[in-house]
Formats: structure tokens, C-alpha cells, sequence
């Protein structure tokens, strides 16, 4: 098993998160983006820059990922590629992504992306907090705990 970083939208706290775990796990980490990050420096993550381009990242996890991989994205077109390729998908926020919730996820994004679109509303996602890091790291140590013992 190999777990995956979308580096460019992963919050840095997630990303602390999953490094935490290999270095007690004893698992390697691959983060891709699409410009220029700080690669921690630790023997087990490894950092891929990809040449930029609309979803060069993406791509690039989708090319390479297995089935029985994990990879942490909170972008849902590229969760839904992934789940096809039997691929485990993590949001930063600790929902996992699967065949069952895909088609509902992506067509709430598609609504609110329209939604935006005609400035019927307005704004992101909330601020990235300590909420969201417990849920993230309780769904990672559920999914390792599962992708390792299979």
C-alpha cells in the first residue's frame, strides 16, 4: 500500500497527520503538486512536482495510484477516478470516498459550483480546525488499520 497526497489543497495539518502515521506505521508517503513545496524531511515522504497544468497533479496520482492504495484529496472529480480504479479516497476532513457516496458528492459539487457561478452564493469551504483534524485522523487510523491488515 502506498497513501497519495494532493499536495497542493491538502491542509498542513492533515498532511502532519498522515506523517505522524507512516513514521509510527512504517509506511511511505507520496506527495504531488503542481508547484513548488516544502518537502518534510523525513526519509519516508517523497515529493513529486508534477509540470504545471489544469489537473497535472491529478492526473499524475490517477496514472500511478493501485487498487488497495490511499490517497488523501479533498478534490471530488478526482476522488470519483480514483474509486473507479479501486482506489481509497480520504478527504482532509475524514470523509471517506466510495462507490456508494460518489455520485451524491459529485452532484452536490456540481450544484453549489453552479450555485456560485450565478452569485447566488458565495465563499469556500470553513477554515481548517481542530474538529476537522480529529475526524481526519480517527477515518485514517480506521482506513490504515484496514488497507494494512489486507
Amino acid at each position: 500500500m502506498k497513501l497519495w497526497i494532493d499536495a497542493d489543497a491538502c491542509p498542513r495539518l492533515a498532511r502532519d497527520q498522515v506523517i505522524k502515521f507512516a513514521l509510527k506505521r512504517k509506511f511511505s508517503v507520496i506527495m504531488v503538486a503542481g508547484s513548488a513545496q516544502a518537502k518534510p524531511n523525513f526519509a519516508c515522504v517523497q515529493l513529486i512536482v508534477v509540470p504545471a497544468g489544469m489537473d497535472a497533479a491529478d492526473d499524475y496520482i490517477v496514472d500511478n495510484a493501485q487498487a488497495g492504495d490511499l490517497v488523501i484529496c479533498s478534490d471530488i472529480p478526482l476522488a470519483a477516478r480514483l474509486v473507479k480504479k479501486q482506489v481509497v479516497a480520504l478527504s482532509p476532513r475524514g470523509q471517506e470516498f466510495d462507490e456508494r457516496n460518489m455520485g451524491e458528492r459529485l452532484a452536490m459539487r456540481n450544484l453549489m459550483t453552479d450555485l456560485r457561478d450565478q452569485g447566488q452564493m458565495g465563499g469556500g469551504q470553513a477554515a481548517y480546525g481542530e474538529k476537522d483534524k480529529q475526524a481526519f485522523a480517527n477515518a485514517l487510523d480506521r482506513l490504515l488499520t484496514r488497507l494494512m491488515s489486507a
